[in-house]
């Protein structure tokens, strides 16, 4: 539990923060920041929990490696990771000394301890008895550069050692064994350089050595009143020969002298080194008046010191001890620390310590860990650096280094929005209103006073530039606060275009103007919210009169139909149909290809042909049936798209064959017979319409076409009049078309013959259609003649028709002769079929059960296969048709009845003379009917035995039965 008097101090300390809370007034930006905890101080300071034997002469920290001085002879080392085992090592000195400073490297490895007696003594980590430095004896020694570069457990590399006589050495301490006279620490010590004030040498107070680019190396030393800095490339290879080359340049070479007035009687030097890197990025010397800091920047030829500042002391109270961070450098004062921010030079912290106990005596930083150390005669205090950069962004931006200060609150968007609209005040009040646009857009301001404030200084540009930045931040989700931007966007756009078109010397700004405004209408991110109020954009355009971007935003919109419709609207018909082309929707050549025939029938027959099949021709008949009987041209291409639709896409639309009809029957005349020959003549096969054909051919009196389409309709009678109208060789192909019909074919000629000799009154031509037909004889066409004609005319053909039949009636004879030759031989053949017979042996057995066949009524067959009655009936009746096996089942039904047993056998012969007399059938008759459908064909070797091979031997149905039997 904490005293009443640490309560106190804590408080105490806690008075000394500066308020960090604003003022009233109107926030500047649009977040709160709501935290629940208060936050720490940057620099949280932190007693530790020890109390030394003796007092505490000094003490250095590195690596998580703290070293203390204790009393006259005592080394204390902790190592703070586990700081529960602390090591103490006595120097075994009896003489009247004390510990004026002790040095560690930076790994915390090597500690150097300069005694008041100009002696100085060794202590490595892993020892416990420090060795004696023999070379350093006699310098007193007031600072040490270690070397960083070189480093590790058992060597420091060769080092830098300033003295109080401002001598600077060069040397090296090694552990290693093997030496070959001795085993001493300090393998060498070597005088390099003396450091003098106006008065003679002056001590070294502090020395830094640091590799910068391409093995460049400068040495930092400082006295009470001066900063020496030596400078040198050394060759890579040659470090481990040491840093003499750096300090035997000439004087005149080396870079100015900072020197300072007042004087201390001491100074300090500290350096900040970023992590992962191996050079520091900042310093601050505390000297006389006051602190120099600044940046260091080793690419620089000259001195690597720049951006240098001066923080003077406000009083009389004078530092003892200076360490630096990131963004501030703290003294150490007799009673208190105090934080100075590097950037504005303000104290932004101050811790009192009270004097329980003691005066404090000096401050040192873990340069790899950050902690800063503090330590009394009686305690040590640490404090950890939290956060160090949460309240430089706020510098920065008060500063007006914007980019820096984002950079330093990229985590915390309440404060990045503060500076973003601090920058955007800043650019607006220096007129650089495009650059305050941006940053306005990024904040959570007001949306309509920021609008306002840019519309009250008339900068439209600026305007349009922060809606489009709003517009790119919003979320898709955000849709009426899109529509409204996109809608005033384009207000804003077409208002400014139209200002700069007018304006012949602003041209290739409104070129510009017009590429940007074309760029925010293709936007992606834009296009879904255009697309959904097209119908407003489209009306801005309109009131404003942009007809061309009305259609180049009808493109991005894919409102094609708008477009076309416009260029159409200004006859530019070339045009309409290049978007038609393009983009081929086949609706949009359906509606505006009526109009584009009516001026550019062949370009447009042209895009159609293209398409090919994407277009349904019978949906652009209505633009083809638009045109004016004077207009030759659209005829004609209207014909050359029919064609091209019959004969390269084959379509069977009758419609179309129909309408090719139309223009064949009345433009060209030529071409309609030898279409209809070629869409040949079989009525399946025809897409036309041949009532609409005959219709069509006879309105126009094409009577070769309408010959066609009766003979393909078959109706040869009509055909065969009218082809006597035009041509009888005409009729003549008519009248032998029904092949089948010979009445019919007659008829026909007769009406040809006819035609010829009571029209034409051509006796030979009638002799001509005589021998042109088989059917026609010299009697069927006798009638048609005159009765002036004499027989001269026709005596062959009477003597030809007389010569026929003799021919005919030898024929019939032969025929005759042939018949009866035939019935003869049949005859004989039944009569010996009647004689034919076979032999049974007693042992022979019936082909389907293999017993003995006299045993039972048989049949025996020509191909000697004998099978019983009953076995043949039980192999042949399955495999019989299903009406003869109901024949046979009547059969033997009758059969049955009639073998019923009678009281006398004069009673049967009654019977069957009674039965005869009656018309019904005898036993014998039956059985006979009965072996015609049994005994017909051999079972085995007739056709019974064929049909019956693709049958299964096994009846499905007992299938199951004759395998369960197998088990």
């Amino acid at each position: 539990m904490a005293s009443i008097l640490e309560e106190y101090e804590n408080s105490l300390s806690r008075v000394n923060f500066p308020s960090q809370s604003r003022g009233p007034g109107i926030p500047l930006s649009g977040y709160v920041n709501a935290r629940l905890e208060k936050e720490m101080p940057i620099f949280n300071k932190q007693r530790i929990d020890f109390t030394p034997p003796e007092n505490i002469n000094s003490l250095v920290v590195c690596s998580n490696q703290l070293c203390m001085s204790l009393g006259k002879e005592t080394i204390l080392r902790i190592d703070l990771v586990k700081a529960d085992q602390p090591n103490q090592v006595e120097l075994g000195r009896k003489d009247e000394f004390k510990v004026h400073k002790i040095f560690l490297d930076p790994t915390g490895s090597h500690l150097v301890i300069a005694l008041n007696n100009s002696e100085c003594l060794y202590l490595n980590r892993n020892a416990q008895k420090v060795r004696h430095l023999s070379r350093w004896k006699g310098h007193t020694i007031e600072s040490i550069a270690w070397n960083k570069f070189q480093k590790n457990d058992t060597s420091t590399g060769p080092i830098l050692v300033g003295t109080a006589q401002g001598q600077i050495f060069e040397g090296e301490i090694s552990t290693a064994e093997g030496g070959l006279f001795g085993t001493n620490p300090d393998q060498y010590f070597r005088y390099l350089h003396t450091l003098e004030e106006e008065t003679g040498p002056a001590p070294v107070c502090c020395l830094e050595i640091n590799c910068g680019y391409e093995n460049r190396y400068c040495v930092i030393a400082t006295t009470r009143k001066r900063l020496f800095q030596f400078s040198a490339k050394l060759t890579e290879g040659t470090e481990q020969q040491g840093f003499a080359p750096l300090f035997n340049q000439n004087m005149d070479d080396l870079p100015s002298i900072q020197e300072f007035p007042g004087n201390l009687g001491y100074s300090e030097i500290a350096f900040y080194t970023q992590k992962l890197r191996t050079y520091p990025m900042s310093f601050a010397w505390m000297m006389g008046n006051g602190v120099l800091y600044g940046n260091l920047d080793f690419t620089r030829p000259d001195s690597v010191l720049t951006d240098l500042k001066v923080w003077e002391y406000p009083s009389n109270d004078k530092p003892i001890s200076i360490v630096i961070t990131q963004f501030h450098f703290l003294l150490l004062l007799s009673d208190r620390i105090k934080a100075i921010c590097t950037l504005n030079g303000q104290v932004v912290f101050e811790d009192i310590f009270t004097e329980k106990f003691g005066p404090l005596k000096r401050m040192v930083k873990d340069p790899g860990i950050g902690q800063i150390w503090i330590h009394t005669e009686r305690a040590v205090f640490r404090y950890h650096v939290e956060r160090e950069p949460r309240d430089v962004w706020k510098m920065y931006m008060n500063m007006g280094k914007f980019d820096l200060a984002k950079e330093f609150c990229k985590d915390r968007p309440e404060c990045m929005d503060m500076v973003l609209a601090k920058e955007a005040e800043h650019c607006f009040q220096i007129k650089k209103y495009k650059e305050s646009a941006k940053c306005y857009a990024l904040t959570q301001n007001y949306f309509e006073e920021i609008a306002l404030k840019f519309i009250e200084a008339k900068q439209e540009e600026a305007l349009m530039e922060f809606l489009l930045k709003k517009l790119s931040n919003l979320k898709p989700s955000e849709k009426i606060q899109v529509t409204l931007l996109t809608t005033w966007l384009t207000e804003l756009y077409l208002n400014r275009l139209g200002t700069l078109e007018s304006d012949t010397s602003k041209r290739a700004l409104y070129l510009r103007t017009r590429d940007d405004f074309r760029g925010f209408l293709s936007s992606k991110i834009n296009k879904e919210c255009l697309s959904n109020n097209r119908a407003s954009i489209y009306d801005l355009l309109a009131s404003h009169g942009d007809t061309e971007h009305m259609v180049y935003f009808a493109v991005l919109m894919e409102d094609y139909e708008r477009v076309v419709s416009h260029h159409c609207q200004n006859d530019d018909y070339d045009e309409a149909l290049n978007v038609l082309s393009k983009h081929k929707d086949k609706n949009l050549f359906y509606k505006f290809s009526p109009v584009l025939m009516q001026h550019i029938p062949r370009k447009v027959v042209d895009a159609w042909v293209k398409m090919g099949k994407k277009l349904d021709p019978k949906n652009l008949i209505p633009a083809l049936v638009n045109y004016n009987q004077s207009a030759c041209t659209q005829i004609n291409e209207a014909i050359r798209y029919m064609e091209f639709c019959v004969y390269e896409l084959r379509e069977t639309e009758q419609a179309i064959h129909n309408y090719l009809l139309s223009l064949y029957a009345q433009f060209v005349p030529d071409s309609l017979l030898l279409y209809l020959e070629n869409a040949g003549t079989n009525a399946n096969r025809i897409y036309y319409d041949l009532k609409y054909a005959l219709r069509l051919c006879a309105e126009h009196e094409h009577h070769r076409a309408c010959v066609h389409v009766y003979k393909v309709m078959e109706l040869y009678e009509e055909a065969v009049d009218l082809a006597l109208k035009v041509d009888v060789d005409l009729a003549k192909s008519c009248a032998d078309l029904p092949a089948d019909d010979e009445e019919l074919q007659k008829k026909l000629w007769l009406k040809i013959a006819r035609h010829v000799v009571q029209e034409e009154k051509d006796v030979k031509k009638a002799m001509v259609c005589l021998s042109s037909c088989n059917l026609l004889k010299i009697e069927d066409i006798l009638p048609f003649f005159p009765d002036f004609v004499t027989i001269d005319h026709f005596k062959e053909a009477i003597c030809s028709s007389l010569q026929a039949y003799n021919q005919h009636i030898e024929e019939l004879k032969q025929e005759m002769e042939d018949a009866t030759l035939s019935a003869k031989r049949i005859r004989e053949d039944m009569a010996e079929m009647r004689n034919k017979y076979g032999s049974v042996d007693p042992q022979d057995k019936c082909s389907g059960c293999d017993f003995p066949l006299l045993n039972r009524p048989f049949y025996l067959f020509l191909c000697n296969h004998m099978f019983h009655y009953d076995c043949l009936m039980q192999t042949v009746v399955p495999n019989l048709p299903q009406y003869k096996q109901l024949k046979l089942e009547d059969l033997q039904k009758k059969l049955l009845a009639a073998a019923l047993p009678s009281k006398s056998r004069s009673l049967a012969k009654d019977e069957d003379s009674i039965s005869l007399g009656k018309g019904q059938k005898s036993r014998e008759q039956i059985k006979a009917d009965i072996d015609d459908i049994v005994a017909a064909e051999c079972p085995f070797c007739g056709d019974l035995a064929i049909r019956a091979v693709d049958k299964p031997f096994i009846d499905p149905q007992r299938y199951k039965e004759e395998m369960m039997s197998w088990l």
